[in-house]
């Protein structure tokens, strides 16, 4: 099993609703590290996974539209409280739409809050 991981950091803000969790209940900014895995058994005709240079070009412009907003004002995340959790499965599902490759059999997004805080989503693809 092949494994190409790409890594970008961007900053956004958001308040957590639903519950009280102190001061991450007011809007903050967390520099946020999205890092995205992909997965699969075979290579392409270059002796690739996946061309890292249109990977990077859809995770450039993923992190384009969250950099510098506010999640909660955002409509996919409408009704939710945006956690990573439900961050990291936004993220891989709009990356999974997006990449392609029909050799991938899985595409993972984890993400970073902060130095020790991270979650994961991952995508099980046909392969």
């Amino acid at each position: 099993m092949y494994t190409l991981a790409v890594k970008r950091s961007f900053t956004a803000q958001h308040f957590l609703i639903g519950g009280d969790w102190g001061a991450e209940n007011y809007w903050h900014s967390h520099h946020y590290t999205l890092e995205l895995q992909l997965e699969g058994n075979t290579l392409d005709t270059h002796g690739y996974l996946v061309d890292i240079v249109e990977v990077e070009q859809h995770l450039m412009r993923v992190i384009a539209y969250y950099r510098d907003k506010t999640l909660n004002h955002l409509p996919e995340f409408k009704g939710l409280n945006p956690s990573i959790e439900h961050f990291s499965r936004i993220l891989a599902h709009t990356l999974n739409e997006h990449i392609l490759a029909s050799n991938l059999t899985a595409l993972t997004v984890r993400i970073w809050e902060n130095e020790i805080a991270w979650t994961s989503y991952r995508i099980l693809r046909n392969a």
